[in-house]
């Protein structure tokens, strides 16, 4: 499995998207300080992730997901999120 995910920095108003093979081991790495481009935003919190059988179609999700369409769509996908906190 291959996954599409979002992870909100628990330190400041930032959201990360990536897609990864293993999930759980690629938030330890965002929280350990190993991505030099999250390091600054640590500690993160998994908020989203979305699971496909090909690692193609995470990675052009992924892509989608950081254009302003894309960012519209995860605002009205996880409405309840984003306003209740």
């Amino acid at each position: 499995m291959f996954y599409t995910y979002i992870l909100e920095s628990e330190s400041k108003e930032n959201l990360y998207i990536g897609y990864t093979n293993n999930l759980k081991k690629r938030i330890e790495e965002h929280n350990l300080g190993k991505n030099k481009s999250t390091k600054p935003y640590i500690p993160w919190k998994l908020i989203y992730y979305e699971a496909c059988l090909n690692v193609e179609d995470a990675r052009r999700r992924e892509k989608y997901l950081k254009t302003s369409q894309g960012r519209r769509l995860l605002k009205r996908r996880l409405k309840e999120y984003f306003f209740k906190n």
